[in-house]
């Protein structure tokens, strides 16, 4: 079962864990290479590297996201890339970053998978999400479902 907590104070930082029966470093392997999102993300339906060789500190990459019939892409960048323990990317557009933690836990890793907005959300992301995604509450709330998601697909590829 996928644990979540609500967002924090500011509204706009989000978490969700599980456990992984699986190594920190099968786990790592799986998080860092980000062309398998798309299979576990209900909203990323393409990644594509920027440049060549393996994801590491400073890849930029774009993803395609979809929700419903709206397609839209964003822009991210590698900002931590710790083997084993961290792994996130700050998506330029809204200034968020999408963070994976992860630390071992009763013969599996424990993955936590956090929405950090350290310098809070753009003001274009507020008005897209507004004018396009429903609104605010109605968004928070789908990507909490996302990321519960999204982790609950991690888990079942790693388990096989």
């Amino acid at each position: 079962m996928t644990e979540t907590s609500a967002a924090t104070a500011s509204g706009s930082d989000l978490t969700a864990s599980i456990t992984i029966n699986a190594t920190p470093q099968q786990v790592w392997a799986a998080i860092s290479d980000v062309t398998r999102m798309p299979s576990w993300s209900p909203q990323v339906r393409k990644t594509i590297i920027r440049g060549s060789g393996a994801p590491g500190l400073g890849t930029k990459f774009v993803n395609i996201n979809r929700d419903g019939w709206k397609h839209w892409p964003t822009t991210a960048r590698i900002v931590r890339c710790d083997p084993y323990t961290q792994f996130a990317f700050r998506v330029n557009e809204n200034r968020t970053i999408w963070s994976f933690t992860l630390e071992e836990a009763d013969g599996g890793t424990r993955v936590t998978q956090r929405r950090e907005t350290p310098e809070g959300i753009s003001q274009v992301s507020h008005v897209m999400v507004k004018v396009g995604l429903g609104g605010q509450e109605p968004f928070t709330a789908m990507m909490r479902r996302g990321m519960e998601e999204t982790l609950q697909r991690l888990k079942a590829d790693l388990e096989g």
